[in-house]
């Protein structure tokens, strides 16, 4: 199973997204973004700390944006909230027919329908909660 996490600018949410459940699971990941604008930078430091501090280490991960061809290179695309869901359906190509769901369709505990993006409110705790909750809930949906 490839699956792909996607946020708006791909160094908090999604990256987060990939580093918890890559350590949950051996499905290929990756992460990107919708918008270009820190294409090649690392997760952002304040998401990475708190993420340091439960034992996720994903500062080898770099920014990307995402593609068309990602339709055809992963089995599920996986949007932070709905705007982010919007930019990926509005790239796909014609008769593609590759899953893309919210994260938070996985996590049957919360009555959240997208991740919240902690580079604005500055929750990244809250943020890594939510995530680590889809992530399980996700790894038990696909195996």
């Amino acid at each position: 199973m490839k699956v792909l996490f996607v946020c708006l600018g791909n160094i908090c949410r999604s990256p987060s997204a990939e580093g918890v459940f890559r350590e949950m699971t051996s499905a290929t990941t990756d992460s990107a973004g919708t918008a270009g604008w820190h294409v090649g930078k690392p997760p952002y430091g304040p998401m990475q700390e708190a993420a340091q501090r439960r034992g996720y280490d994903f500062s080898d991960l770099r920014a990307r944006q995402f593609s068309t061809q990602d339709f055809d290179r992963f089995d599920l695309i996986i949007g932070m909230d709905a705007s982010n869901l919007d930019d990926i359906e509005a790239l796909r190509p014609a008769g593609n027919e590759t899953p893309v769901k919210c994260f938070t369709d996985y996590a049957p505990n919360s009555d959240m329908s997208e991740v919240p993006d902690p580079y604005y409110t500055r929750d990244f705790d809250g943020a890594l909660d939510l995530i680590e909750d889809c992530a399980r809930g996700l790894k038990s949906e696909i195996g």
